[in-house]
């Protein structure tokens, strides 16, 4: 499985930086425009729909048209793993349908000071099986200005 890392410091409380990442508005907010990210439903754990904060067990069913072209690809999401503890947080997610063989997105948080360490890892593992895993170098090519924007926003509507 290939892995994709990029961390910021962002000049902001821990606990603001954790609640804005813990709902579907920070993912929308976190997303280029050129994805044309559209959030179709969510449900919470226990099934309820939007919850306010997508605790472990939540779904989100998203669909994206980058750069506008082309059919919108489906991604549903869920979130299996939320600890937060003494200053210190993250939340796993994993897809379970969508265009990767295997996509898990772990998203980090400590505090250090009045700021805190934002960390994005994915594991990831392409399509189209030996052909795909050829191309798991450039597709950091595309991760790139993705986690960019995303670590700029951060700070940008945080800081």
């Amino acid at each position: 499985m290939s892995t994709y890392e990029r961390e910021t410091y962002v000049r902001a409380p821990f606990e603001d930086v954790w609640r804005f990442h813990s709902t579907l508005d920070g993912l929308e907010a976190l997303t280029p425009d050129f994805t044309n990210l559209r959030v179709e439903a969510s449900r919470g754990p226990d099934g309820e729909p939007d919850p306010e904060v997508l605790e472990a067990g939540a779904e989100a069913d998203l669909s994206l048209q980058p750069g506008g072209v082309g059919p919108r690809q489906g991604w549903t999401t869920r979130i299996v793993q939320r600890d937060r503890k003494d200053g210190a947080g993250l939340f796993r997610d994993e897809m379970i349908g969508g265009p990767f063989r295997r996509w898990v997105h772990t998203h980090s948080f400590y505090a250090d000071g009045g700021g805190t360490h934002v960390r994005d890892r994915v594991e990831y593992q392409l399509p189209f099986g030996d052909l795909g895993q050829l191309a798991g170098p450039f597709a950091v090519v595309g991760f790139e200005p993705m986690f960019q924007y995303r670590h700029r926003e951060t700070k940008k509507l945080l800081e």
